[in-house]
């Protein structure tokens, strides 16, 4: 894996996919996906421009276009004049925002668990807004319930299990969340004005898992992108709620064969 100096992360080799983290915003929670991917392709990680580890500039005057202005210097330092961008829950609503100001730099963009540009926080997301740091023990301590249902599909084998939740807890530790810069990230595309996703151009694929296993972005939410982005489809990654690009990497990689391999 190479390291560049403005914090990019830059593996493998092939047609270049670009991965815009979720609301932790840190890409070592993507890990498992980048290795898997970057078997194929150019892969491109990065964490949010807010992040201590970034290598990036954040102005919180201009609020969510940091994130914006941000994956557009990412393809510039990446040397890239368009690439495939793959948004992961929350950074979702960042790459169909660059996508729609920048079509001509969007090869295609994929969605996994997104959040529609009509999103708004939900009753608990409300209530841990009121006092991130304060509530975030309790954020915590009730994750393993939300989580534990799509852990248990993904890993039928108790031994899968414990592995999956020991890496995956190891990358916790090691790339902390803030959950005060989680809780102004929401607060930023709360105040946000989105441009009309219907002006995104590339193919759109947006990826969720079953219904009913995802507790963070519920399947019907993510759905609605389809019904506002022309040419954008939707597929279902069995065994999985909303970590499938995590818990079931090499079907992901799958998803994205197909879908680059078809030439939309």
């Amino acid at each position: 894996m190479r390291r560049a100096e403005c914090g990019v992360i830059d593996i493998g080799q092939g047609e270049p996919i670009v991965l815009v983290p979720g609301l932790q915003g840190r890409w070592e929670w993507m890990q498992p996906t980048v290795a898997r991917l970057a078997q194929h392709y150019r892969v491109i990680a990065y964490s949010l421009c807010d992040e201590r580890t970034s290598g990036f500039p954040c102005d919180p005057a201009i609020g969510f276009d940091n994130y914006v202005e941000q994956l557009g210097a990412v393809l510039d330092r990446a040397g890239l004049p368009q690439a495939t961008l793959v948004g992961v829950s929350y950074g979702g609503l960042i790459a169909m925002e660059f996508a729609t100001r920048s079509p001509a730099r969007v090869t295609r963009l994929v969605l996994a668990s997104s959040l529609p540009v009509d999103w708004q926080p939900d009753r608990r997301a409300r209530f841990y807004l009121r006092a991130p740091r304060l509530l975030s023990p309790l954020f915590v301590a009730t994750a393993p319930l939300r989580l534990r249902p799509e852990v248990r599909a993904a890993f039928p084998a108790w031994s899968e299990r414990m592995r999956f939740l020991a890496s995956h807890t190891w990358r916790v530790v090691t790339a902390p969340m803030s959950p005060g810069k989680m809780a102004r990230r929401v607060r930023w595309a709360d105040a946000h004005r989105f441009a009309d996703a219907e002006g995104v151009q590339a193919p759109v694929l947006v990826v969720t898992g079953e219904p009913g296993l995802d507790r963070v972005v519920p399947v019907e939410v993510s759905r609605r992108i389809v019904a506002r982005i022309r040419r954008a489809r939707h597929v279902v990654l069995p065994r999985t709620g909303h970590l499938g690009i995590v818990t079931r990497p090499e079907g992901f990689c799958r998803v994205m064969n197909e879908f680059v391999e078809s030439g939309a």
